[in-house]
């Protein structure tokens, strides 16, 4: 059957019936706004198809319903019925060309992004073999989330930008404890460690997103457990993730205090020069995390220290004053 119903537009179109020619140029209306010439028409028993090449991206296109311009009515494809625009043959020609060419570059870049990416998983599944504990059921992960929502058109989603294995449990159970536990292994989703309600998402329900760990599912680091289910399927699932070494996060960092000090005070802190520009605080702070915070302190869980990665508190070289006064070593 050739005839369909617009439903918004109100209107009947019979697709057995041509409506431009060949080298016509017509346009997209509500979405891109390109322009495109029709370089061929076929017909099937559903009704006429018409080949398009985009004039500014080159790519091809099909449409099987062009409408006239001043019946326009929401996104779609139109043709100028009152002063139709045609490109000349050679024009289209060159075009063509110069689309096929377009077309067998991305092909075989493709192919080559292909290999790529299986290169990539071999190490992957090496390295998920290595670090797999024998009694894991879930692994902890974190997940870069970017917005990719339109407010002007109610649509709301994100993508996954980077994912990074931070461990393994040995229960399917959703324990915010145990994500926050995991937390500190890599240093951008530290701050998640300390308890927040907020950042406490449970949306086991149709549609949601399950229980997850971060400020917004749309953007930002939150962190989550997968269940395992089959062991291969797992380690496939994440072999690409864990073909890039510095996507595994698993060890705890070390506590021990660094050897050099530049002074030790207040509940056996360390105050260090951390280099130029910044002083770090090592030890424990859990009792006074709050002051080191409101005097500018930035926590972080994987401080580099004389060659060893240490938990610890990070701020800018202006403050070294005010907390040595603070640890007593002035």
């Amino acid at each position: 059957m050739s005839t369909v119903f617009l439903l918004g537009a109100n209107k009947s179109i019979d697709r057995s019936k041509q409506v431009v020619e060949v080298n016509e140029i017509i346009q997209m209306e509500g979405y891109s706004y390109d322009r495109y010439v029709v370089y061929d028409i076929v017909k099937n028993d559903w009704g006429l198809h018409y080949k398009l090449v985009n004039l500014r991206t080159k790519d091809y296109q099909t449409a099987d319903i062009i409408r006239p311009l001043k019946e326009k009515f929401g996104i779609g494809y139109y043709y100028d019925s009152e002063n139709p625009q045609y490109m000349d043959s050679f024009e289209v020609a060159i075009l063509l060309q110069e689309a096929q060419q377009k077309k067998k570059a991305e092909q075989e870049e493709a192919e080559k992004e292909k290999v790529r990416v299986e290169e990539v998983k071999k190490i992957g599944r090496l390295r998920m073999i290595a670090i797999f504990p024998e009694n894991a059921q879930a692994v902890i992960v974190a997940r870069l989330k970017q917005n990719e929502s339109d407010s002007q058109t109610d649509y709301y989603a994100s993508s996954v930008q980077r994912t990074v294995i931070l461990g393994f449990s040995t229960h399917k159970r959703d324990i915010f404890s145990e994500m926050r536990k995991h937390a500190p292994n890599f240093e951008e989703t530290a701050y998640l460690a300390e308890f927040n309600e907020d950042y406490e998402h449970r949306e086991k329900y149709s549609m949601g997103d399950g229980y997850y760990l971060g400020e917004s599912k749309y953007s930002g680091w939150i962190i989550e457990k997968t269940p395992i289910y089959k062991r291969e399927n797992t380690i496939e699932e994440f072999a690409y993730t864990a073909g890039n070494e510095d996507n595994i996060h698993i060890s705890k960092p070390n506590s021990t205090p660094p050897s050099n000090p530049t002074g030790a005070g207040k509940n056996g802190c360390t105050l260090v020069e951390y280099s130029t520009k910044a002083v770090a605080v090592f030890g424990d702070t859990k009792s006074i995390k709050d002051e080191l915070r409101a005097m500018g302190g930035r926590f972080n869980a994987r401080l580099t220290f004389n060659g060893k990665k240490l938990a610890g508190w990070i701020f800018s070289k202006s403050q070294e004053q005010q907390l040595a006064c603070y640890f007593g070593l002035d």
